[in-house]
């Protein structure tokens, strides 16, 4: 899974978001997500997790990605 398509995955559902992704062992099947979105503003830390889940969640459910670790802001 190269790390610039769920870049992309995860700024197509969350419009305006600013986001980082990190492979966290080398295998691109691990990695981290760091998403920075105006569509958290007032959602819990799990409601904003469940946004950037649902918007890669077809590579967990093809394989491409094994592990997120995901770490979630509203820009300032």
């Amino acid at each position: 899974m190269a790390l610039e398509e769920v870049r992309l995955l995860i700024e197509a559902s969350l419009p305006g978001a600013t986001v980082e992704v990190a492979d966290q062992t080398g295998t691109q099947d691990h990695l981290e997500a760091t998403v920075a979105a105006p569509q958290f503003e007032g959602l819990s830390r799990l409601e904003q997790h469940r946004l950037v889940k649902r918007a890669v969640q077809a590579r967990f459910d093809d394989g491409s990605i094994h592990a997120l670790s995901i770490r979630t802001s509203v820009p300032a």
